[in-house]
């Protein structure tokens, strides 16, 4: 008997290892869209604590080749810690040109494992940003993808943030939590 779940055990850890993986892939793709953020309210964001995040935005191939338009942005985790800048954009140096990549310097309450993006655009160019990566003291690096036009004057992003209290959701961070509990519960349940 022991020879056969010493036998067994490595092959069902790599086969429920493989179905997590196909999982995740499948259920990040079915909400992978942006969408208008109707619920959420940057408006009245509090600078409580100070953090630095890094951000990272992609502008798409296919965007226009450059833009004018105010660009804002804002982000936050699922208990209500908020990050708002506003007007990260310059065109005097061609920031979010097409193909390119920016990188900024945002300082802002400190989070959580960041699971909303939401981008403001008003102007007549257009953007296409391909995507967000941030990078925070209190959370892994989320990247967000968007491969949409910002439409002008809405907030236009992801919330994959579930309720506070809560254990996080499958797409807030790289899944890896996701990956090791499945085969740490079955091993608890075997022995």
């Amino acid at each position: 008997m022991v020879k056969a779940v010493s036998f067994l055990l490595p092959l069902l850890l790599l086969l429920l290892h493989s179905a997590s993986i196909f999982i995740f892939s499948q259920a990040q793709s079915i909400v992978s869209q942006p969408q208008v953020l109707k619920s959420k309210d940057f408006t009245n964001i509090q600078n409580v604590g100070s953090c630095s995040f890094t951000v990272v935005i992609k502008t798409s191939c296919s965007s226009v080749s450059f833009t004018r338009d105010q660009i804002s942005l804002a982000f936050g985790d699922a208990y209500g810690n908020q990050v708002y800048a506003p007007r990260i954009d310059d065109p005097s140096t061609r920031t979010f040109e097409r193909c390119s990549t920016d990188t900024f310097q945002i300082n802002g309450p400190c989070t959580y494992q960041v699971c909303h993006v939401a981008l403001y655009r008003s102007g007549m160019d257009g953007w296409k940003p391909e995507s967000v990566k941030i990078y925070g003291y209190n959370s892994s690096p989320v990247t967000f993808y968007y491969n949409a036009f910002v439409p002008s004057g809405v907030w236009f992003g992801f919330d994959y943030c579930g309720r506070a209290g809560q254990s996080p959701p499958l797409l807030r961070s790289s899944g890896k939590w996701f990956l090791g509990a499945i085969p740490g519960f079955l091993l608890n349940a075997m022995v």
